[in-house]
Order: structure tokens, then C-alpha cells, then sequence
């Protein structure tokens, strides 16, 4: 993904692949800009049906991941606007669409959290999917219109023997339904409105692909690990074609997401629970909250002294001095005390501070900071 700033607050969020009828899979986006959600937006009917009721909560600082093990029917705006509620937040943010009918991994970043959504869209994701053979569909998934069918069906070993194809950097072209842009409209709005829609092929990257279980023989269980713009649903419409027949996606789970799997992963009936406890003191909601620099894994850590921390919260540069300055460089983040501080760049021997953290109010709980 592109590393493009995070702004963090909730704005307006591009629409998904489809429409919330038609979007149905997650898949690494085209557009690789990090989704925003809006203050206004709150599509949340239990939200709604609170509206009127009940004062609105004052909101309050919150920083930190919660990886919520987003349930197959909610919109990934939705949960953004049930976890800021939740949490009380003043900001939030996703890092990677998750279409309402895929559930899993949907890391959501809370305050200052939010500074650090390119790092996670930039990184790997996995996915558990199922092909239904026979038939393909205007939307490669279950929710589109049927266009053509076939009575053949793929063997266990023609499949397999059909994977490397489909593993490296290989050559897509991106579903019609797609939110990429043609001439400025995005392909899933001309091809609503009937549209022909020619996207060009483009090159991705799929790290890992394999076939884990055949239950039938009209579907097809596979796992796929896959860098950014790479379509799932053109995935299977491409297996389907080359092995004569036909498929669509009938079921999709992501289980990573950057550096975060499904061990970080919450249910929202667990993170309610949570914020039931917390409400009457029995529990803390920082017990949900992973720390803000977990999107930072891949990214050298380098510690400073206060007298330094003080410059650079003040947005200036650093000077490296010494035997024992670093002698890294690029992109690092910078920590005080064992604290994050800032997001730097390393060379010409000083430090220059590119994105400063103010973590001040509710944060990850201590042992949220050692992970499974």
C-alpha cells in the first residue's frame, strides 16, 4: 500500500467494492488509500435505535489497535462506528476494507493509532476462501448475477497442478465491480449502470496459495497469502476459467492483516461484554487495546534521551553524535523511556521527527504490550 498519511479522524469512507447490497468480499483494494470513517455517518442500527434516549457521551482520548473479528454482515464502517461508541473515542479509523460478507481480521485504529494505518494496509494478508465451481458471476462472488455456466468440475490433482500459475507476481485483471477509477467514475458505478468495463491487466504479488480442502465437488477450500492490489475474487473467476469451468466466491475469511493474526482478533460480543464490565468497574476496555506501535513491527525502534525526546516532540531535529550514535537509517520510530514518541527518518546523521505521538489518556494495558 502506498504510504500515504493517516489522518485519523473519521471522514467520509469510500464506498466498498459494491454497494452495501452488492459488496459482499474483501479483497486488497485497488485504491490503497486509508479509509477514513466520518463523524456523521453512524450506520450502526443499534446506534440508531439509541438515538433520542439516551445524552450523548462525552468523547475521550483513546489510543491504541483492536483487531475485531468482524462478524459476516457488517459493514466495515459499521464496526468503526460501534467501536468508537464503544470506546467513547474521539478518533477512529480502519486499515483495509472488509465487504459485509466476509468476516475476520478488521484492524480498527483508535487515536493516535490512526497515525500508523499505512504501515498495516502495507502489509501481507491472508486469506481462507471458498470457489464454487460451475458457475461465474458479473461480481465473481455470490451476490452477482450468474453469466455463464459449465457442468464441469475440477479434480483435486488438476487444481493443484494449477497453483503455481497463480503464485509470484503474476498478471490481473481486476473484477468489473471493482472501485478502481475510469476516467475519473469507479468501475463498480459504470458497471451498474450498465457499462461496459475494460480494466487492464496490472501485476500482483501472491505470496502463497493452496488448496486445503475439497468437501465436494462443486466447491473448492483454499488459503492464499497476497501483497496489496490483489483481487480474490479474480482469483477464483481466473482458477475457474483456466481449469474449464467456471467459479465465484461463496465464503471468504481474512486471517492476517500486517502484523496482525487471529490470535489479536476480538468478537464484538466479547468487546461488548468488555465495555459492559468496564461500565460498572469490573474491567478496564485498555484490556482490549493493543499498543499503537504493533503496526510498527517492521520498523527499527530507536531509543532517546529526554533531553532529545524534548526536541523532537517540539518538532525538531536531532543530531547524532558520539561512538555510540546509530548507525541505522531510514524510517525508524523513536521511543523515550520505553514510550513511542514519534515516527522519524534517519540519515545525514541526524534524526528528523515526520510524525509525533501524544499519547495522553486511555491506552493499551501493560500486558496487552507482550502478545501471543
Amino acid at each position: 500500500m502506498m504510504m500515504d498519511p493517516a489522518h485519523g479522524t473519521i471522514g467520509n469512507e469510500e464506498p466498498d467494492t459494491r454497494d452495501a447490497q452488492k459488496n459482499n468480499f474483501a479483497e486488497v483494494r485497488g485504491d490503497t488509500q486509508p479509509h477514513q470513517e466520518t463523524r456523521r455517518v453512524n450506520n450502526d442500527p443499534r446506534a440508531k435505535q439509541q438515538k433520542g434516549s439516551q445524552p450523548r457521551r462525552d468523547r475521550r482520548d483513546v489510543h491504541g489497535w483492536v483487531v475485531l473479528d468482524k462478524p459476516i454482515g457488517m459493514t466495515s464502517t459499521q464496526a468503526v462506528a460501534v467501536l468508537k461508541r464503544l470506546f467513547q473515542a474521539k478518533r477512529a479509523g480502519h486499515a483495509g476494507t472488509l465487504d459485509p460478507l466476509a468476516s475476520g481480521g478488521l484492524p480498527i485504529a483508535l487515536g493516535e493509532a490512526t497515525k500508523t494505518v499505512p504501515f498495516v494496509m502495507d502489509g501481507r494478508k491472508r486469506y481462507r476462501f471458498t470457489v464454487c465451481w460451475g458457475e461465474e458471476r458479473d461480481t465473481d462472488d455470490i451476490e452477482g448475477r450468474v453469466t455463464a455456466t459449465s457442468d464441469q468440475r475440477p479434480t483435486r490433482e488438476a487444481i493443484e497442478a494449477l497453483l503455481p500459475r497463480f503464485t509470484g507476481v503474476i498478471e490481473q485483471v481486476p473484477p468489473r465491480y471493482s472501485a478502481i477509477k475510469v476516467q475519473g467514475e469507479r468501475a463498480y458505478d459504470l458497471a451498474r449502470d450498465g457499462e461496459v468495463v475494460e480494466l487492464a491487466p496490472r501485476p500482483v504479488e501472491i505470496h502463497h496459495l493452496s488448496l486445503v480442502d475439497q468437501p465436494d465437488n462443486d466447491r473448492a477450500v483454499f488459503e492464499a497469502e497476497c501483497g496489496k492490489g490483489t483481487y480474490v475474487r479474480a482469483l477464483a473467476r481466473d482458477m475457474g476459467r483456466i481449469l474449464g469451468t467456471y467459479g465465484h466466491i461463496c465464503a471468504l475469511r481474512r486471517t492476517l492483516v500486517g502484523p496482525f493474526g487471529e490470535n489479536d482478533m476480538i468478537p464484538l460480543d466479547q468487546l461488548e461484554a468488555l465495555c459492559h464490565r468496564a461500565a460498572s468497574g469490573e474491567g478496564s476496555l485498555a484490556d482490549a487495546l493493543l499498543p499503537v506501535e504493533t503496526a510498527l513491527d517492521d520498523i527499527p525502534a530507536l531509543a532517546v534521551t529526554r533531553a532529545d525526546a524534548a526536541r523532537l516532540h517540539r518538532g525538531q531535529a536531532v543530531l547524532l553524535r558520539g561512538r555510540d550514535a546509530p548507525t541505522c537509517s531510514g524510517t525508524v520510530y523513536v521511543t523515550v523511556a520505553g514510550r513511542l514518541l514519534a515516527l522519524a527518518e534517519v540519515g545525514n546523521g541526524e534524526i528528523i521527527p515526520k510524525r509525533v505521538f501524544n499519547l495522553t489518556g486511555l491506552t493499551a494495558s501493560t500486558g496487552r504490550n507482550e502478545r501471543n
